[in-house]
């Protein structure tokens, strides 16, 4: 298990460290504007923020305020024209000026040591992930036995992590290819796949339970742009969960394969409004058949792009 941070350790790295956050948004202006200036009121703020916008264009007044801080050099207000999370936080990734790279969600509160904690633990290990608490949740601590959970207070060495609060040294990200851009749509599962490159050459992920922020869930924009999973026949959520085990053939593959489509329909929306069962069951159909297709086309990793 992973040691604890002391706190000499955190104000040891608080200033001297630099460390430059990346938020990626989608139709969430005013959103990601809280956000950003909580961050910049932090008593150990990032060294930059860059807000790494997709929206095609936001009411006059934030567009007027986002300027406003960009001219300001508060933050780094960067466009781009079509949503895509991946892709993003490539951009993001390979335009910050700082080695460590924190990437947040856009709708958050952060705990006064997120950053903080995030550069001590940079220290120890070069991909962190922080505690994610979502709404009505409290840090908890884990019994033993008891399967890990982003909301637990002890740190932790983990297999996986959760794209809405994580920080990696740039330099290493970018030598594993950053983030498959083949995760269209929601991006399901593009953390996961990341985790697993990094796995490969890295090891484990060191979990720091002080790095926390409390997820607003906000129900507009984001990946909630693209539906709700339970109530659409596209394949935007479906397609990053075969391709993600197409891809990486890790144990147990091809029975996640077989048993994905069943569990989609075994909720209680399906039981409760039985028409969308076939529906569902065609999202997730051709979400296999768009992972198969991105599979044949190769990984669309920043190498790649030439």
């Amino acid at each position: 298990m992973a040691e604890p941070l002391r706190d000499e350790d955190e104000k040891a790295v608080s200033v001297t460290l630099p460390l430059s956050v990346v938020i990626p948004t989608y139709q969430r202006g005013m959103i990601a504007l809280n956000s950003a200036r909580a961050l910049l009121a932090l008593a150990v703020p990032p060294s930059e923020i860059v807000l790494v916008d997709q929206t095609v264009r936001h009411p006059a007044d934030i567009e007027s305020e986002l300027q406003g801080l960009h001219d300001a050099g508060q933050l780094r207000w960067l466009r781009l024209p079509e949503p895509s999370i991946p892709h993003a936080m490539n951009v993001g990734l390979q335009s910050a000026k700082s080695n460590i790279v924190l990437f947040l969600d856009d709708d958050i509160v952060p705990d006064p040591h997120l950053v903080a904690r995030h550069k001590a633990a940079q220290v120890q290990a070069s991909l962190v992930a922080g505690m994610v608490l979502q709404p009505g949740e409290q840090p908890e601590h884990l019994q033993p036995g008891e399967s890990f959970r982003f909301t637990s207070d002890t740190p932790a060495v983990i297999r996986e992590f959760m794209g809405g609060n994580f920080s990696v040294r740039r330099d290493m990200a970018i030598a594993l290819g950053g983030f498959d851009e083949n995760f269209i749509g929601a991006a399901y599962r593009f953390e996961a796949e990341f985790a697993w490159r990094y796995r490969t050459i890295h090891g484990l992920i060191r979990y720091e339970p002080g790095a926390i922020i409390h997820h607003l869930a906000v129900s507009s924009g984001g990946t909630r742009a693209h539906g709700h999973h339970l109530r659409t026949m596209r394949p935007t959520h479906s397609v990053g969960a075969y391709y993600f085990w197409l891809r990486t053939r890790q144990e147990g593959w091809w029975r996640e394969l077989l048993w994905r489509p069943l569990r989609s329909i075994r909720t209680r929306h399906h039981m409760r409004n039985p028409w969308w069962i076939p529906l569902t069951l065609l999202a997730e159909l051709r979400g296999f058949f768009a992972a198969c297709a991105l599979l044949r086309r190769g990984p669309r990793l920043l190498q790649s792009h030439g």
